[in-house]
């Protein structure tokens, strides 16, 4: 038999096995129990949280042969379940608008709408990168997404919400996908690696999940990449050898040493998170999440919803998060906002880089507006004033 990857053999089946989206499974549940099924759902977020999946899921629940009617529990057994999970089921079409984009493919599905389905109750249409259709395409869409026969349902899915029309979000009923905890991914990583005969140390299902950053496909393809390596123990220095570390981490030490004032330990750090493979507008967008989050820390401390942190790393973060002026914050916000617009068109990205590595490295040395202001004097009498030249008038 050949070999199933672990993002496909582990894929949820139901609406309890969602990770990681529970209040879209939980609205949906309502739905199919209230019996107000629309005809249209968007699902949007970044890859791998899980959004084909609650596709396929909510197709199941409403085709399932096992049930008179749709159901929140569909059985996973029948043949409707059993291919729509394989992607395989004829009432079910799966369509990949990335190689579909013509008004031509979407003039051939509205034509199809018009057959009811052959054995289910509805005939699905599931689009994925939706927003890979052109604009032609698109229009064509509009009238049947707007009043489709009784018989059809549509679940678009994207991970550019921005790219989608307004006239098209506004015919769907629209579900954000969030980035899946680093908890959750960590403790589904534990118990997938317990099935499949191998023991992963909590300190490595955590640095996978790091890695992930919030997708649980891409956190499953690392493991199933791990268990390759080492099927039966999965330990930190297994992970060494393999991966680099979380790109979170090496952008906290780089924020370390420039807290420290060290611009060649700077330096440094940046050739290496570089050398990893990451690009420098991936770089910039890495600085700029882990200050957020530092200047969240510092501002609304570390119990604060807004704060997500490595449990091992708290006490870290609190202290790097006080070495910095909340203006220092927005300031290298500002800076990295600018640079990563700058490298997408500049010969000498890099140079800029190590520019502003340099410059973080004195950023303390810079005295805020705050601590100037409170040094004038409180009359302001003692302030020297500049002395102006006075010009002649002319005659």
């Amino acid at each position: 038999m050949a070999y199933t990857v672990l993002a496909r053999k582990y894929r949820s089946r139901t609406f309890d096995e969602v990770v990681g989206q529970t209040p879209i499974a939980t609205t949906l549940v309502n739905a199919l129990k209230a019996e107000r099924i629309h005809h249209g759902y968007l699902f949007t977020g970044t890859r791998g949280v899980g959004k084909t999946s609650m596709a396929r899921i909510l197709a199941k629940a409403l085709n399932c042969l096992n049930s008179d009617a749709p159901t929140t529990t569909p059985c996973c057994e029948c043949d409707a379940c059993t291919s729509i999970a394989e992607g395989q089921d004829i009432d079910v079409v799966e369509i990949d608008a990335a190689s579909n984009t013509g008004v031509d493919n979407i003039r051939e599905l509205r034509g199809n709408t018009a057959y009811r389905p052959a054995r289910s109750r509805f005939k699905i249409y599931i689009i994925d990168e939706v927003h890979m259709l052109s604009t032609g395409a698109f229009n064509a869409l509009l009238k049947t997404l707007e009043e489709p026969p009784e018989h059809v349902k549509f679940i678009l899915a994207t991970t550019e919400i921005q790219k989608v029309p307004a006239t098209v979000q506004s015919r769907c009923q629209r579900f954000n996908f969030r980035c899946i905890a680093p908890n959750e991914i960590a403790k589904r990583l534990v118990d997938i690696a317990r099935d499949e005969g191998a023991e992963a140390d909590e300190a490595v299902a955590r640095r996978i999940a790091r890695l992930a950053a919030g997708s649980m496909r891409d956190a499953l393809s690392i493991l199933d990449q791990l268990l390759s390596v080492s099927p039966r123990q999965l330990t930190q220095d297994v992970l060494d050898e393999i991966l680099p570390q979380a790109q979170d981490e090496e952008v906290f030490k780089l924020l370390k040493h420039a807290a420290a004032g060290d611009a060649g330990a700077a330096l440094t750090q940046v050739d290496q998170i570089l050398a990893a493979g990451r690009g420098l507008e991936v770089f910039c967008n890495d600085m700029i999440d882990t200050v957020r989050t530092l200047m969240h820390v510092r501002v609304c401390g570390l119990d604060s919803p807004t704060v997500d942190v490595p449990s091992a790393a708290r006490d870290e973060y609190a202290l790097l998060a006080g070495e910095f002026e909340l203006s220092h914050y927005v300031q290298m916000t500002a800076m990295l906002e600018e640079l990563r617009r700058n490298v997408r068109f500049s010969g000498a990205g890099r140079a800029l880089t190590d520019a502003l590595a340099v410059r973080f490295t004195k950023m303390r040395e810079w005295a805020s507006i705050e601590r100037l202001l409170s040094q004038l004097p409180a009359d302001g009498g003692n302030v020297p004033r500049p002395t102006q030249k006075k010009t002649p008038l002319r005659t």
